[in-house]
């Protein structure tokens, strides 16, 4: 393996790549180069999905079939030109200075450092403890179906509908969907988790077969798909829409269109497909930022449901 650097122009930044022939990626041989050239190609939509987030960089120094560091603090001996957010951790009474992408050499810059997934928070660094971001997050269950995640995806689409809230879908890299919507940033995380709560308990009722919301995983039905409300509170993270994952396949995190669920392959998006696809729609949530709905029915639900924060 060769240890030569390249160096790869970013907008107006300059960012040195080393080990670019380093396998990755083993089901098809992606190296880091090839890592970074996707994050190139698909740059407008990971910039927006990462934003101005605190962000845990998902590590894997020698390929993702190697030892996986999940990294909250930027390293010392980062660039000048990186930049940070400082968020509190208050179970531990420390503070962590955290990957702020704001433009693409960012991101970039922390596959140089081995990043592979992107994992933001869903709130901003003009006030992390109020969150812009709801996460409907279907996570299915060990023997739950792909068939059935797509029929609860459009029940979550319903729901969504009849609150006049658009949301917008992608997969989760894995087996799983996730919907993504805009609120307005006046509630804290535990507010957005009694609000996502509500909402995974109206999917329920009316899915019960195929959709729990039990806390213990223990109580839940393998087959079904489970509403994780829990993505909401503070300091969980998600896949960033086109954040690759670190599986041997390269799957990405991706986009779709409410039309396109009942004929997603969630394998079929990889760093080796998604760029053509990006090419020819660009990003599917490039509007995702047009509206901030607010919170205040499902409140209102979480209020009749007794839900507690």
């Amino acid at each position: 393996m060769s240890t030569d650097a390249v160096e790869l122009d970013v907008g107006q930044r300059t960012v040195r790549l080393t080990h670019p022939d380093r396998v990755y990626f083993a089901a098809r041989g992606e190296t880091k180069l090839d890592l970074a050239r996707y994050y190139l190609a698909v740059g407008e939509g990971i910039v927006r999905a990462l934003y101005e987030r605190p962000c845990m960089m998902h590590r894997f120094p020698s390929g993702v079939n190697g030892e996986k560091v999940h990294q909250k603090r930027v390293p010392r001996g980062a660039p000048p030109w990186l930049e940070t957010v400082r968020v509190h951790f208050p179970r531990y009474d420390r503070t962590a200075d955290e990957l702020c992408v704001t433009e693409l050499a960012h991101v970039v810059w922390a596959v140089q450092m081995s990043t592979v997934e992107f994992h933001p928070w869903n709130s901003r660094r003009a006030d992390t403890e109020r969150p812009d971001e709801w996460r409907i997050d279907l996570d299915p269950m060990p023997e739950c179906g792909l068939d059935t995640v797509k029929r609860v995806a459009h029940v979550a689409e319903e729901v969504l509908a009849e609150l006049g809230i658009r949301g917008f879908p992608k997969t989760s890299g894995g087996k799983g969907l996730h919907v993504l919507v805009r609120i307005e940033p006046r509630w804290g995380f535990a507010d957005v988790r009694r609000a996502a709560h509500a909402f995974a308990l109206e999917v329920e009722r009316r899915a019960p077969r195929d959709v729990t919301t039990e806390w213990w995983r223990k109580d839940r039905d393998p087959t079904a798909v489970f509403v994780d409300f829990n993505q909401n509170t503070r300091d969980h993270t998600v896949a960033a829409a086109y954040s690759v994952r670190g599986v041997p396949e390269a799957t990405v995190s991706t986009p779709v269109r409410w039309d396109e669920i009942d004929d997603v392959e969630p394998g079929d998006f990889t760093i080796a497909t998604v760029p053509a696809r990006f090419a020819e729609l660009g990003d599917l949530h490039a509007g995702i930022d047009e509206v901030a709905h607010s919170l205040q029915p499902l409140l209102d639900w979480a209020d009749r449901d007794g839900l507690e924060a």
